[in-house]
């Protein structure tokens, strides 16, 4: 990669800049007791959380493949984590499936030096956003942490009606933004997602891989978002 050609860095938000695993895990904690569920036979909002992540992780695959609705992804995943502990309510999985959504978003934690990198890049490159996430969910995640000035556009899966990898996203974000392919970088923890997505669009890739599991052969990859600078 040039960085010479560099005028435009993309950015992917959950798992990227965005501690969503910690965000959610503290979301859980206040579902738990909130809800009384260890009353209902939850054990711990740790074990909630397990069952949950494979809930949703299958589901949020069918979104993205457009074979489930937002709407229904909303409440369902929630749904099916009560059944394997033996809790059939469809009320209650709306009521917390709308509480994750509202207050995940407001449980500020960024993986190490995301504003550092940001502050960084910011008067060098114009920076914009690509996410898979709700809109509103996104919004408020980048108001309730001080990021929301960095990013020139951002561009959401449902905004451009398709998600991460395809490539009619990217070209949704070119359009948007103005940047060309050549001269942009997307920075994404997502192998597939977010780095082949991007290599398919004509960008350049910087993977973001704190804890050293992700696939994916050549490409250049950091374990601390500071280390950009060494790159950018």
């Amino acid at each position: 990669m040039n960085k010479a050609a560099i005028k435009h860095v993309f950015f992917d938000l959950d798992r990227t800049l965005w501690d969503f695993e910690k965000s959610a895990l503290e979301a859980f904690e206040r579902i738990f007791v909130g809800m009384n569920l260890k009353e209902k036979g939850v054990p711990s909002a740790m074990r909630l959380h397990e069952v949950y992540t494979v809930h949703n992780n299958r589901l949020w695959q069918q979104y993205r493949n457009g074979e489930i609705e937002k709407s229904k992804l909303m409440w369902y995943r929630f749904y099916l984590t009560l059944l394997d502990f033996g809790i059939d309510d469809r009320q209650l999985s709306d009521r917390i499936g709308s509480y994750y959504l509202d207050i995940s978003p407001k449980l500020v934690n960024l993986f190490p030096n995301a504003i550092e990198i940001l502050d960084y890049l910011f008067p060098k490159y114009t920076l914009h956003l690509i996410t898979n996430g709700f809109a509103e969910v996104q919004e408020t995640k980048l108001l309730v942490s001080g990021m929301k000035k960095f990013f020139k556009t951002v561009v959401t899966s449902e905004e451009a009606g398709v998600k991460k990898p395809d490539p009619q996203i990217f070209s949704y974000a070119f359009e948007k933004s103005g940047a060309q392919p050549a001269e942009s970088v997307m920075i994404g923890d997502d192998y597939e997602v977010d780095i082949l997505g991007a290599e398919n669009a004509g960008m350049h890739q910087i993977l973001f891989d704190p804890f050293n599991k992700a696939a994916g052969n050549g490409v250049i990859r950091v374990d601390d978002l500071i280390k950009i600078k060494e790159i950018l």
